[in-house]
């Protein structure tokens, strides 16, 4: 009955059923253990009637066009540039660093030549870069790296960051002009009427049929399927046979509030080790939406829970080798995704990296 398994309906699995059905004019069968469409960016309305997003704030940014133009087919967007503030020294400052934030900690007014010197004479002479203490401690010194980026990591990872991949910390940028948007990214936007919404309409498609709240260790007539697209956990695909792969995870506090706004910005990170949370997210700033209540969202790190980060370093990054060793022997399996690749992928890159496993399937449908 069915040519694809398509197990996961977050992005990699909706993107792989929507190209399946639409692209080849397969039938597929998209399943998901959960009772709803879209993966970690799930967004309903709370009971208030606010929308959030249930498992923490999913910003959309991309320099990809492919991925932009396979995207509008599904949701008209509204345009959004993401700011986020860091709580140091009881005062909210910018991050990325950049001259706002240097003036309003350091009381010191500079032009991008000048805020370039101030950072270079801080920096610190590394001679590797191994680490993610190292490659902060590289661009801004000792001091900005213990302000921002040392306490929130380990919050974050549960790991100090001189254990972690160098691209953790890397990730986040050092400006020296006064740009206080989170990502330059050339497109940077909401889907207009919400994650879930734009979801729906990909799937939407008469060769594609959709069982919510179904495992995929349920399905016992596998063979029944000509291919499977698998996005959960490789590991717990191979019933983790050389043990579980770590991942962060992610515990959410909601709080309705009866203001229209709560804070500065979307995002309120704490870098203190004190504060038990790592950042308040207010949604109506990434939504658009009015509303004279405001609903927020604070992020306790965790160690068990749903898999959410895998966790980028050379010990965890060895285990998965050998669960790719495997992946890559299955015949008819074709593994998609941030937990299916154990990698720490953006949503645009997790479309990217969907369409070109689609394209290589197309090639051998041929």
């Amino acid at each position: 009955m069915y040519d694809y398994l398509v197990v996961g309906a977050g992005f990699a699995g909706a993107t792989m059923a929507e190209r399946l059905a639409g692209g080849l004019g397969a039938r597929v069968l998209l399943i998901d253990r959960r009772d709803h469409l879209a993966g970690n960016a799930y967004d309903p309305l709370d009971e208030h009637g606010i929308r959030i997003h249930r498992y923490g704030p999913h910003i959309f940014h991309t320099n990809a066009q492919r991925v932009v133009d396979y995207l509008s087919r599904f949701t008209a967007w509204r345009p959004y540039e993401h700011r986020v503030l860091a709580r140091v020294r009881g005062a909210l400052v910018p991050i990325p660093i950049n001259q706002v934030t240097l003036h309003r900690l350091f009381g010191v007014r500079l032009d991008e030549r000048a805020a370039a010197a101030f950072l270079a004479g801080r920096a610190e002479g590394v001679e590797r870069i191994a680490s993610s203490e190292d490659a902060i401690v590289a661009k801004v010194g000792r001091e900005l790296y213990g302000l921002f980026f040392r306490g929130y990591t380990r919050k974050q990872w549960g790991l100090d960051p001189s254990e972690l991949d160098s691209s953790v910390c890397g990730r986040i940028p050092t400006r020296v002009d006064d740009d206080c948007r989170y990502f330059t990214d050339t497109f940077q936007a909401m889907p207009r009427e919400g994650f879930a919404t734009m979801f729906q309409a990909m799937v939407e498609h008469p060769r594609v049929e959709l069982a919510l709240g179904c495992d995929y260790r349920s399905i016992a007539d596998r063979e029944r399927f000509g291919h499977v697209i698998f996005t959960g956990p490789v590991d717990e695909y191979f019933d983790e046979r050389f043990g579980k792969l770590p991942y962060r995870s992610l515990h959410f506090e909601f709080e309705t509030l009866d203001t229209p706004v709560y804070q500065e910005a979307a995002v309120v990170n704490e870098p203190d080790e004190s504060v038990p949370y790592t950042r308040t997210t207010e949604f109506k700033y990434l939504t658009g939406q009015v509303h004279p209540k405001t609903t927020i969202v604070r992020e306790y790190p965790r160690a068990e829970g749903d898999p959410y980060y895998p966790i980028p370093n050379p010990e965890c990054r060895a285990l998965y080798q050998k669960y790719a060793v495997l992946a890559a022997k299955e015949r008819n399996v074709t593994f998609v995704g941030r937990l299916a690749e154990y990698r720490y992928y953006n949503m645009d890159q997790v479309v990217a990296s969907a369409l070109t496993a689609f394209e290589e399937l197309a090639k051998a449908h041929v």
